[in-house]
């Protein structure tokens, strides 16, 4: 079994009964523990209009974690690309890789983030639904090349900052591409897990070696709850459970307090049905965690797992990635 790189995607949840200046203290809050615990990256995500999540302001996001951590690589997972022009990406990561050396990220998303109606309303243009991700990685992969590379239109700061690309996906249409371009490839099985063992068949199937990878590289987005006991991951994971019914029903809103008998409130059949629909969740105490971790890697020898939590409360959360660290640290 391959022992994977272990990092952490950071969705900004807000939770029930946080304000958005609690919110912003529990993340960087997190941001330190995560870098003491040893974690390799600390990726933080784009999305917009939404109740339950705080990170519209990736970049931002990204600054204040890298001004407060010391081992951290940080970065995006990710930018959503159909949001941004790639010259503005590039001024702006090639500015944070300017300030901190060889510890900025850039995971790039094809799709927006957010619904029809917010998209139109972050880029308005008439061209705003053709699928230009291709194009727009080939541009940001020129705009950190070497100066030699450059065209008429530069990105500075930018040229020569070297800012290593992740492309992000669901299905196989994006692994695909991660494999042509030689980049390495990371699969949201955190929300859509249906093609990821597809997506990385054929990813490392057509992946063609250049001058950024000379090997194929695979992440994979998990959840996880770890606790102390299994009853107690269980426990919070009724706000994971509550926050889906939420999400199906069309009513979003912040991350709820886990509920005591939440799942014989829902039934044993409808808790199925939603965990059909859910993405991989890593769940338990370290034993389970680890044997969790273990099946996993089994099946899909990922290089690094990239986990996510929605244990409510920053304790619950710190010490969910706690176990997770030393159930993989003692594999």
């Amino acid at each position: 079994m391959k022992k994977p790189i272990l990092s952490v995607l950071d969705i900004v949840n807000v939770y029930e009964n946080e304000n958005l200046d609690m919110v912003f203290k529990n993340f960087r809050q997190r941001a330190a523990a995560i870098d003491k615990l040893g974690y390799h990256r600390y990726w933080i995500s784009e999305h917009h209009n939404m109740a339950s999540i705080a990170s519209s302001a990736t970049v931002v996001l990204i600054k204040d974690v890298l001004e407060h951590t010391k081992q951290l690589r940080v970065g995006s997972g990710g930018i959503m690309m159909p949001n941004h022009s790639p010259l503005v990406v590039a001024e702006q990561f090639g500015t944070l890789a300017t300030f901190y050396p060889d510890r900025v990220d850039l995971g790039l998303g094809r799709a927006p983030g957010t619904d029809q109606m917010t998209s139109y309303a972050l880029r308005r243009h008439t061209h705003q639904h053709a699928d230009t991700f291709h194009d727009d990685i080939k541009a940001l992969l020129q705009y950190f090349g070497p100066e030699s590379q450059q065209g008429k239109v530069k990105a500075i700061p930018g040229a020569g900052t070297e800012v290593p690309i992740y492309v992000l996906g669901s299905s196989i249409n994006s692994a695909v591409l991660a494999a042509e371009l030689g980049l390495p490839y990371a699969f949201a099985a955190h929300f859509a897990p249906a093609q990821l063992k597809d997506a990385i068949q054929l990813y490392r199937t057509n992946f063609k070696p250049s001058q950024y990878l000379t090997e194929p590289y695979v992440m994979i987005a998990v959840n996880a709850i770890a606790a102390d006991t299994n009853s107690q991951a269980d426990y919070l994971y009724t706000s994971q459970l509550q926050n889906i019914v939420a999400f199906l029903t069309g009513h979003v809103h912040p991350v709820p307090q886990p509920k005591e008998d939440y799942y014989e409130f829902l039934g044993e059949d409808r808790v199925k049905q939603i965990q059909s629909q859910m993405g991989i969740v890593i769940k338990g105490d370290k034993k389970a965690v680890q044997q969790q971790i273990i099946d996993l890697q089994e099946i899909y020898e990922a290089d690094e797992l990239i986990i996510t939590t929605t244990a409510y409360g920053i304790k619950n959360q710190i010490n969910s990635f706690k176990i997770v660290k030393d159930a993989v640290d003692s594999i």
